[in-house]
């Protein structure tokens, strides 16, 4: 296979094990800063470019996208996707994960656990949405943060008031989601591939620091799930339509909350963790998905003929 990841750092863990997976299984790689790439759209022959080099040939496209370059990440993803390149995960299941409170909405229609949520504009309406998710202590987000940046714990109602209309002097988009104490810093992260988890982490943050996140100083161990998390995890990369993605779960009194789905979740973290290797089985994945949509392609081509 000739494979494309699209990744602005080359140096990146998560990069260079997909790379050094994929070419240990005979396979090319081409590793693409998204910001470099510019496009012809049109409907006879799309295409794109990469430092004045066509691209052309790719049999799949790896989408390493990060949030910050959402936007023009997936309008390249959709090239390649026009161009007949297969995607491991489609740029609309991108762009809805990366939505906080669209992805939240959709997993809530399906039913999928979730600390309870609220989400408002006009400063008048605070004191009522801080009620709807139970009072404080809760945690107020930024929908645009990522990696923990923007989240807040707001332990007193006084607190939450005055964060909450910062935020919205700013004219940011917040959510406001209840705080489950239960966790205590802590969250599994389910890996997901192909429909099932490959790999679970437990992830907890350092003291005195109710967030996870790794790039928040926190660290990570093996996990293991119980049969609702592991449903829960699956149920919520296919309500996202995500092939491959890390689904972060709080364990509550309740049972488990779904608080992301990601779409592009680091691999150091979960290998380190848990042992697996699961930059392999994500190019097994992409191997199997090629030929197939090959197979598709050349039994249309076959009854076109007939």
């Amino acid at each position: 296979m000739k494979l494309a990841i699209l990744s602005r750092n080359p140096k990146l863990y998560s990069t260079r094990r997909i790379v050094e997976a994929a070419k240990e299984r005979g396979h090319e790689v081409k590793i693409i800063n998204v910001l470099k790439c510019y496009m012809n759209i049109t409907s006879l022959k799309p295409t794109m470019k990469y430092q004045g080099e066509s691209l052309e040939g790719f049999d799949a496209v790896i989408p390493r996208i990060g949030a910050s370059v959402t936007f023009y990440g997936t309008a390249v993803l959709r090239q390649f996707e026009m161009m007949g390149v297969y995607p491991l995960n489609e740029s609309v299941a991108i762009t809805r994960s990366r939505d906080k409170l669209r992805s939240m909405q959709l997993l809530a229609r399906k039913n999928i656990g979730l600390p309870v949520t609220g989400f408002a504009r006009n400063p008048g309406d605070i004191e009522d949405l801080i009620q709807e998710v139970g009072g404080a202590p809760l945690v107020i987000k930024l929908l645009e943060g990522t990696q923990g940046i923007g989240v807040v714990l707001a332990e007193t109602k006084k607190a939450a008031e005055s964060v909450i209309q910062a935020f919205m002097g700013l004219s940011v988009n917040i959510m406001v989601q209840e705080y489950i104490k239960e966790s205590s810093g802590t969250d599994i992260r389910c890996f997901v591939v192909n429909g099932k988890v490959v790999a679970a982490m437990k992830r907890k943050g350092p003291e005195g620091e109710f967030r996870s996140n790794l790039h928040r100083g926190g660290t990570a161990s093996l996990a293991k799930i119980n049969p609702q998390e592991r449903a829960t995890a699956i149920r919520a990369a296919k309500v996202m339509g995500l092939n491959v993605c890390g689904v972060d779960i709080l364990r509550s009194n309740h049972g488990p909350l779904v608080m992301e789905v990601n779409s592009s979740p680091g691999l150091e973290g979960v290998e380190t963790a848990t042992g697996k290797d699961v930059a392999k089985l994500i190019i097994e994945y992409t191997e199997k998905q090629v030929k197939a949509t090959a197979g598709k392609k050349s039994r249309t081509s076959t009854k076109g003929k007939g």
